[in-house]
């Protein structure tokens, strides 16, 4: 038998969320069927279906060696840690059992075409600033990776700028993302959500600027819809799955905080990568897990 697809998510309390990544765990299984390659797909945490319940499953339908695809953005905690850490809990609990895992799918020009096409929904290019919002991270190189779907969403489509902001854990929010728009003299600005599916976050940057232009009434900001459930994003998976089982799937290093000293981010370096506590892992208990991963996997 082929290797299987396993996608892997992160989770959201969000049903609307639950039911497009699952939906979308469908469509990738549609592309790959008349290859037969058994697909299915789970969370790390916050929802079901579960990694542990979708490694079951492909384990109860004989498989024993996995694909993983990471279903994030960037190569951020979850990619680095929680996601293998998850994964790698499996292979105790089933030592006849293994994996290999992809990359996380950002940056990749297929999302910067989604993205495009978001916008155009909402607004022409021209005279149009872009605000691009990401989820944010303690990881200095997620958040430049976002930096860079940025500027490559800039590059060639008539935008008159395109700026960055994320929704938590980094700097600047929305609010002072739109006021950094209206300050470089954007007459209107479009909020492009940088998320795959519906959820918390993304309902919260479309909060937080629906509440900027309540207060700055003279600003024509308008919101465009994250990436979602489409083929594009589907035959990207496929191309992180391929990659996975024959190219080269390492992450790139140059930047990563716990490889390279970067300052201000001084305690990382060479530090394990230790997943936080998943309550929905059935033999995690009160702690952390079997899996202490080290950098990148």
């Amino acid at each position: 038998m082929k290797p299987p697809l396993m996608l892997v998510g992160h989770g959201t309390v969000d049903a609307t969320g639950v039911a497009e990544f699952v939906a979308f765990t469908g469509r990738v299984r549609g592309l790959l069927a008349a290859e037969d390659v058994d697909v299915d797909g789970g969370f790390i945490e916050l929802s079901q279906p579960t990694v542990h319940e979708a490694w079951g499953a492909l384990a109860d339908r004989g498989h024993s060696r996995m694909a993983a695809v990471p279903m994030v953005l960037a190569a951020a905690g979850h990619a680095k840690g929680d996601i293998p850490a998850a994964l790698q809990r499996e292979v105790v609990r089933d030592p006849g059992t293994g994996y290999v895992l992809g990359r996380p799918l950002g940056p990749h020009p297929t999302l910067v075409e989604i993205l495009a096409e978001r916008i155009a929904a909402v607004s022409p290019a021209e005279g149009t600033a872009v605000l691009l919002v990401g989820r944010g991270a303690t990881d200095p190189d997620a958040n430049a990776e976002v930096c860079k779907v940025s500027r490559l969403l800039q590059e060639g489509r008539g935008y008159a700028f395109v700026e960055t902001a994320f929704v938590s854990l980094a700097w600047p929010d929305v609010a002072t993302g739109l006021a950094r728009c209206r300050a470089l003299g954007a007459r209107r600005v479009v909020v492009a959500p940088y998320f795959l599916f519906d959820g918390v976050l993304p309902r919260r940057v479309v909060a937080q600027a629906r509440a900027f232009a309540d207060v700055h009434r003279g600003a024509d900001v308008r919101i465009a819809g994250y990436l979602g459930d489409t083929d594009e994003l589907a035959s990207l998976v496929v191309e992180r799955y391929r990659e996975a089982l024959h190219g080269d799937i390492r992450m790139n290093c140059d930047t990563c905080a716990y490889r390279v000293l970067l300052p201000g981010f001084e305690g990382k370096l060479g530090a394990p990568q230790t997943p936080h506590h998943h309550p929905d892992d059935p033999t995690t208990g009160h702690g952390h897990g079997h899996a202490v991963v080290a950098g990148e996997r």
